[in-house]
């Protein structure tokens, strides 16, 4: 089996935080978003891994890309770099990726995270992961027929379709498939929205008697924007919490008067003086709380607070912040006094 994942946007709702560091490398709960998606899609596809292979953007850097053959490796896959120089869609940035394109496979987009059910279908030629969502115009969203087979996708209908809707994660019993309709779609020149998209690559596979069905999320994360990151560290640290599958708080915290209420993840060498954090609050390395209420946040690493009641906010790296302001959103080298 092999994970592609196309990364290759910058995420421009998530900025500030997003001018630094690309949003798949932001941290949920203490691992960038993009490690947390690859560990838990190899936890679930009961198969050996053989490849992870990222599509990322040229300039995200050396150390980037070391760290993302990390993550593969850690799992004892091979991890591969391709580049997307162009941001020119979906289908663009999966051929990317051609020479890691055989064998089954499965695309996740790296901006999301997931609870589901990977059981696979044998008699399906590829499985798409939707959740049922209250407002489905607002979404790609899935048609069926009588036999549950996925018969059309629709991106945001303005008249109903159906409310499953696409998660952004998808398996292929031979991704070869894929690859040979989307280098039609490319040879061709089929463009929706100025794009190249897989949806024209599975619609042809569709047309061609292939077999689609649904897979079923639990649980979809998103983490487009501001508040729903915030969001989604919290739900992930539940999550963490209750399964007690990981180390959330570091042995080398030091605590001065201070009171922690999970569920929250705190990491190695930070300073809490005189401060209550908690609940659904995430602290990275070697940051400093002093004198402050702190729940429902998101604190990157290095970062210094003083005098703060912080509920729904996000600080990056680097950021010293002295101020009665809630719902913030600072970037990483800011200073707010």
């Amino acid at each position: 089996m092999k994970i592609i994942v196309p990364m290759a946007g910058r995420g421009s709702r998530l900025r500030p935080h997003t001018l630094t560091v690309p949003k798949p490398l932001i941290p949920i709960a203490g691992k960038p978003i993009v490690h947390r998606l690859v560990e838990d899609i190899a936890k679930v596809i009961n198969q050996p891994l053989e490849e992870v292979a990222f599509i990322i953007h040229p300039d995200f850097g050396a150390k980037v890309e070391e760290d993302l053959i990390a993550i593969a490796e850690k799992l004892g896959a091979k991890g591969t770099i391709y580049y997307q120089k162009e941001a020119l869609g979906t289908g663009h940035a999966i051929m990317c990726a051609k020479d890691s394109l055989s064998g089954p496979a499965v695309i996740a987009y790296a901006d999301t995270l997931f609870r589901a059910d990977f059981t696979l279908d044998a008699n399906a030629d590829s499985v798409i992961w939707v959740k049922q969502v209250d407002q489905p115009e607002a979404f790609g969203v899935i048609n069926l027929n009588e036999n549950n087979h996925i018969v059309e996708l629709v991106e945001k209908p303005k008249e109903f379709v159906s409310d499953l809707a696409v998660i952004g994660i998808y398996y292929f019993k031979d991704i070869a498939v894929l690859k040979n309709e989307l280098q039609s779609v490319l040879d061709n020149n089929i463009i929706h929205g100025g794009e190249y998209q897989i949806n024209d690559g599975i619609k042809q596979m569709m047309e061609k008697g292939m077999v689609f069905v649904p897979g079923q999320v639990d649980e979809w994360m998103d983490c487009g924007n501001k508040n729903v990151t915030v969001e989604t560290n919290g739900r992930m640290l539940k999550f963490i919490h209750d399964d007690a599958e990981e180390t959330m708080i570091s042995q080398n915290v030091r605590l001065e008067n201070s009171e922690i209420i999970p569920p929250c993840y705190i990491a190695d060498d930070v300073y809490i003086i005189n401060s209550i954090i908690g609940p659904n609050v995430s602290i990275g390395k070697a940051t400093h709380v002093t004198n402050s209420k702190i729940k429902n946040s998101l604190i990157q690493t290095h970062s210094h607070i003083s005098n703060a009641k912080l509920d729904n906010a996000m600080i990056g790296n680097h950021v010293n912040y002295n101020g009665e302001f809630t719902s913030v959103s600072l970037g990483d080298y800011s200073t707010l006094d």
